[in-house]
């Protein structure tokens, strides 16, 4: 599955989105609640999950928005379940771990193509309902994705509208299950730079109006801390408005600290309140921010998985997801397979904590 979104070329325009953080050190939180859900959950994850106060924001009635202690669902089909059956050793701990983790689904038309993306967003409604937990997607389809980099790809202009129609009529068979939906990673932070904007606001304008659906809750591209000013992302989010969406996701596929995302998001809701737009909340990925980021965005050594999804969150965050699923490759690049792929090392590397 090519699922990279955080697809930066060294040279040229995308050297802003990831520069390397000498000199930067993190900023104090802004009132940010970090909460323990559950000791072994947090335990679980080798001490990189930060404490909290209070336990706030819970995903209680199914109209309530996610918040602290959302229980997201387990998905059965992922790329470290699949590892399990076949792994040995150290790799077989890992898969066996980050398989029990609450993670995102991606659904892409490679490999979940009109025809049957409605029928896979059934089975995985019906995994969310058995374990009464909140289904979280990622819809990444759009046409041009990514810029021709390493997860181009995407659907025609025309088949684009059908393949979301058709996820959006399984969701809403499902309508007992709630949801959350990262709407198109990457594709308004790299607009900009694609030269795409105009392109791109009607797209994701038609995917959001046929996502609607009480108990779903849809976030935009955010982009992330060490990529566009939050000025710029806040514009850029504005393009498209606020109308039937819960907010905007960042860090979605990078390693930037929970502080620094924190103080982002706060400031990207700032700048779009500032501007009229209208409030919007914000989900963080801490799937292999454990570590922080050394500045590369393309398999950098030494990571570690981050908070386990649905224990952090504020007044502006409203929680957290394992976005990215932990050890599946960026790219080739740093010694790893094509984007999506699964790779043994770097789910070793990335869990390395979680066990003695």
């Amino acid at each position: 599955m090519t699922d990279e979104r955080s697809p930066a070329p060294r040279t040229s325009g995308r050297a802003s989105r990831a520069p390397t953080k000498t000199g930067h050190p993190n900023r104090r939180r802004r009132g940010v609640i970090w909460t323990v859900v559950a000791i072994m959950g947090l335990a679980a994850v080798g001490g990189a999950a930060i404490g909290a106060a209070a336990l706030t924001g819970v995903f209680g009635p199914a109209a309530s928005a996610p918040g602290v202690g959302t229980g997201f669902a387990v998905l059965a089909d992922s790329g470290a379940a699949q590892a399990s059956t076949t792994a040995t050793g150290a790799a077989l701990e890992a898969a066996d771990y980050l398989e029990t983790q609450p993670t995102a689904y991606w659904l892409t038309p490679e490999r979940d193509p009109i025809g049957a993306v409605g029928v896979r967003v059934t089975g995985l409604a019906s995994e969310a309902r058995a374990q009464h937990a909140t289904l979280a997607l990622v819809v990444y389809g759009l046409p041009e994705r990514d810029c021709g980099n390493h997860s181009a790809g995407g659907l025609d202009p025309a088949d684009y509208p059908v393949w979301v129609d058709e996820i959006a009529a399984a969701l809403r068979e499902a309508s007992d299950v709630a949801a959350v939906i990262v709407l198109e990673p990457d594709s308004l932070a790299l607009a900009t730079e694609c030269g795409n904007l105009d392109a791109r606001v009607p797209q994701l304008r038609g995917a959001i109006d046929a996502l609607q659906r009480p108990h779903t809750f849809i976030y935009l591209d955010g982009g992330h801390s060490t990529w566009h000013p939050a000025a710029e992302q806040a514009r850029l989010l504005a393009a498209v408005g606020l109308d039937g969406v819960r907010g905007f996701g960042t860090n979605v596929s990078n390693f930037n600290t929970s502080s620094d995302e924190f103080d982002y998001a706060h400031a990207v809701a700032a700048a779009l309140a500032d501007s009229g737009a209208g409030d919007a909340h914000a989900l963080i990925d801490t799937s292999r921010n454990g570590a922080g980021s050394n500045g590369e965005w393309c398999n950098p050594p030494d990571r570690l998985v981050g908070e386990a999804s649905g224990t952090v969150g504020d007044g502006v965050v409203d929680t957290n997801l394992w976005v990215k699923p932990p050890g599946e490759s960026d790219g080739p690049c740093n010694g790893g397979p094509a984007a999506g792929t699964w790779w043994p090392e770097a789910a070793i590397e990335l869990t390395r904590a979680t066990h003695g």
